[in-house]
């Protein structure tokens, strides 16, 4: 009995000073500065490279070039930039598309792996255009494949260093007949031969113009416009620049007066009471920039936004109104323009939180008979991705409901119906109606996760991806299916 009771004295004991150690061993480390910093990964900002790791920035963008055995397709059709041919994400080709799928879902016609992104196609003369990036060989890599059957064309690559950042790349090229530009995730921009893939020019716009290079890398598309790349740097000097297509020379540059960045938008063109101009929501407000004659690149107008991540592009409207719109609680502007004699000038007409009006995150309004369309952000309240309608003066005409939510996913307008893609691969198909939500068909099309990537049309074939895949469906209408409206 005596041996027992001292068994258990010495246990309690024995575990008081053990508990006490630990105690003075915990203090002792939290007194003490941690080997590597902690750090809280956050959606969105995974391998963010804080730490100012741009020493990587310059890189010989002559890069290497390979040719495969895919070959241009004699197809019709197509959508060379981003946005679609007319920059509405309208398709006005005459055909007739699938309001309806049969079990199973439209015909995969095609498809491709690709380096983790959401950098969709552009598609002109049987070619498919991807800026991808190989993470194995540590590059952005400009893709040409066949639209008919996917096969590799031909594969221009540079070197450059990224870190998995929710996504690598997330850009769509800019085609036509003669040249293809792109800009990678870093920002550095090529142009190449459309056919061949041969390089021309490229630069580095952190080197070139001192670029801040925006968070979750760059979102910017590129523009051609009558033989000029049109991009926005929004460095400390330079907001705009034109350099031609054929020798990357420079032929008129915008100053940045307001110190505006570099955002996720990409240049709108826009044409008001007979000028055309260049219309940018950069990180800081709005501009409107001459796009010809002895004026180009002069600024016309300007209308400071607080935005800070502006990723949607600016959706011109039929009166001198333009549209803007941006996630993470920043809401919508609507911008007036007004033209006195020679001068313009832009007014806020308002400015709304995305639980009061049409706001979205990712992808553009499509605005269309005289009706703004979009997936609403995360942070609407209610409406939280859902499909809707809404009138330009702010009024609700028709959403799809809580039962029809689809993330962050991309939409596109064509023969009288909108094809939308969930976050997880299913395509759904909305007749364009001005007075109500009407889905007519559902089928899933990808397996994978994160399909932002805009979609992209070419006579019957549509091209979608996810994160890691890219796929070609056919979506031409079935045989006795009724012509939409």
């Amino acid at each position: 009995m005596k041996d027992s009771t001292a068994s258990r004295v010495f246990a309690v004991v024995a575990g008081a000073v053990t508990a006490a150690a630990a105690l003075v061993a915990l203090q002792q480390w939290l007194a003490c500065r941690p080997p590597h910093d902690i750090v809280v990964n956050l959606p969105g900002r995974d391998g963010r490279p804080e730490d100012g790791a741009t020493a990587d920035i310059a890189t010989d963008l002559s890069g290497t070039h390979q040719e495969f055995g895919g070959v241009a397709a004699s197809l019709p059709g197509a959508w060379p930039r981003f946005r679609g041919p007319d920059f509405d994400n309208i398709c006005k080709q005459d055909y007739r598309l699938a309001e309806a799928f049969r079990d199973g879902g439209p015909d995969i016609l095609w498809s491709v792996e690709l380096g983790e992104g959401h950098a969709a196609p552009a598609v002109l003369n049987g070619r498919v255009y991807v800026l991808d990036y190989d993470e194995s060989a540590r590059a952005d890599a400009v893709r040409c494949f066949s639209l008919e059957d996917g096969q590799e064309i031909w594969r221009h690559s540079y070197p450059v260093n990224i870190k998995r950042n929710h996504g690598l790349s997330r850009t769509i090229p800019a085609v036509t007949d003669e040249f293809v530009v792109t800009i990678g995730p870093r920002c550095h921009v090529v142009c190449l031969d459309a056919k061949t893939g041969a390089f021309r020019w490229g630069v580095s716009m952190q080197d070139e113009y001192g670029t801040t290079e925006p968070l979750w890398y760059t979102g910017q598309c590129p523009l051609i416009d009558n033989g000029l790349a049109i991009l926005a740097p929004a460095g400390p000097d330079i907001l705009i620049a034109a350099r031609t297509c054929a020798t990357g020379e420079t032929v008129w540059q915008t100053p940045n007066p307001r110190g505006w960045n570099m955002s996720h938008s990409s240049i709108m063109p826009m044409v008001f009471e007979g000028t055309r101009m260049f219309v940018y929501c950069a990180t800081g407000g709005i501009v409107g920039i001459a796009a010809d004659g002895p004026d180009a690149g002069r600024i016309l107008w300007e209308q400071p936004w607080a935005a800070n991540v502006v990723a949607p592009s600016p959706v011109p409207l039929d009166d001198g109104r333009i549209f803007c719109t941006a996630g993470y609680g920043n809401g919508s502007l609507m911008v007036q323009l007004r033209r006195d004699g020679d001068a313009f000038r832009a007014e806020a007409v308002f400015e709304r939180g995305p639980a009061e009006w049409l706001a979205c995150e990712q992808q553009s309004p499509v605005y269309y008979d005289g009706l703004l369309h979009a997936i609403m952000p995360k942070d609407a309240g209610a409406l939280r991705g859902q499909f809707v309608c809404y009138d330009p003066d702010g009024s609700l005409v028709w959403s799809s409901g809580p039962a029809n939510r689809f993330g962050l996913g991309p939409f596109i307008l064509a023969d009288g119906k909108f094809y939308v893609l969930s976050d997880d691969g299913v395509l759904t198909v909305i007749q364009q109606h001005r007075e109500q939500y009407a889905a007519l068909a559902q089928a899933r099309v990808l397996d994978g996760q994160d399909a932002w990537g805009p979609i992209a049309i070419a006579g019957t074939r549509m091209l979608l991806r996810d994160s890691t895949r890219m796929v070609c469906i056919d979506v031409s209408a079935t045989p006795g299916e009724g012509v939409s409206q």
